[in-house]
């Protein structure tokens, strides 16, 4: 598996697998996810050599990390990123907990957000004791987006909130060993952008906003990360299934049926994409890889063969003149970098 350096502070350089793992399927997202099937999920990318993982206490509230830490066990040359912002509280009598209809068979959990400097302590606590690990590579401040906190107002509150906080404990967890590297996990560019304009970050996790579908963090944002030593890692990849699945009824983009533009768009870059034989899924797994701030790119699974079917997205040759096509036909920007 092929891998990407990160050493921004010179103390320490960290290694990640083009092919992360993103732990949120097995921690019992949209449906019940034992124990030993997350584990053999877990084990097989281990064994396809992939080497990054990413897990937070909101995944399967709480349960991410503990699966995390049984594949783990015995295991040397990872690395792992948990995230901050979410501290779980387990729920009172006749208290519903939290998630019913998106994590399954979990422990029940109330999840309370806090993104202030002994929140970010605590959580950071919790997550070593889940894990069962001795330090946290890096730690991302979690959901400080519009699409989590559902106004502009109230992003910036939270916003606000880390910077005046949890900000301070990430760099000081930082500058105590505790962790190698901070940054945060975004469902959007712009308070990532926001966040990199007012502080000493060092990696972050855009989920869904770089792919071939969507390449807006080219204005400012990527060129940003790339000017100050800032590393990205991509999550959602597939813009929630639909550049895995194509244009097909049902398709989902953004957690949601796909829009008519969405299926419209995603039918021409497949028809590209097969005129020189190469699967939709491929080329949407290593667009955002050329990118020269881009560390990884972490799609989810929760079966064996969902872990066998990133492995040769991450794997698969494919043709220059494919990403040449896709800008022609103005359905990549002619500004994303492809070699090309």
């Amino acid at each position: 598996m092929k891998t990407r350096v990160w050493d921004r502070l010179g103390k320490g350089a960290l290694e990640f697998t083009e092919l992360g793992f993103g732990t949120a399927p097995v921690g019992g997202l949209y449906r019940a996810v034992s124990g030993d099937e997350a584990h053999a999920t877990m084990t097989r990318a281990w064994d396809l050599g992939v080497r990054y993982f990413d897990t937070a206490p909101l995944y399967g509230l709480g349960q991410s990390e503990t699966r995390l830490n049984r594949a783990l066990q015995g295991k040397t040359g990872f690395v792992v990123s948990s995230k901050v912002g979410r501290l779980l509280r387990a729920t009172r009598a006749g208290e519903e907990r939290d998630g019913i209809g998106k994590w399954f068979d979990v422990p029940s959990r109330k999840e309370v957000f806090d993104y202030s400097y002994d929140g970010v302590m605590r959580s950071v606590e919790f997550s070593l004791e889940r894990t069962g690990l001795d330090r946290i590579d890096v730690l991302y401040a979690h959901d400080l987006d519009i699409f989590t906190h559902g106004s502009q107002a109230a992003m910036q509150a939270r916003l606000d909130e880390f910077m005046a906080g949890g900000y301070r404990a990430l760099h000081d967890l930082r500058d105590q060993g505790v962790i190698r590297a901070f940054g945060a996990g975004i469902n959007e560019w712009q308070p990532a952008q926001w966040l990199a304009e007012r502080g000493d970050f060092d990696i972050f996790l855009l989920a869904g906003r770089y792919t071939l579908l969507e390449q807006e963090a080219l204005n400012s944002f990527l060129p940003l990360c790339v000017e100050r030593g800032i590393g990205v890692v991509i999550g959602g990849p597939y813009n929630s299934g639909v550049l895995a699945s194509g244009a097909r009824p049902g398709a989902f983009y953004n957690y949601n049926p796909a829009p008519q533009w969405v299926l419209d768009k995603v039918a021409r870059i497949e028809a590209v994409c097969a005129a020189y034989s190469v699967r939709l899924v491929d080329a949407a797994f290593q667009f955002p890889l050329q990118h020269p701030a881009i560390l990884s790119v972490i799609p989810g699974a929760q079966r064996v063969a969902e872990v066998e079917a990133n492995a040769r997205a991450a794997t698969a040759a494919l043709p220059p003149a494919l990403w040449a096509h896709l800008k022609a036909e103005g359905l990549i920007r002619p500004d994303a970098p492809t070699g090309v």
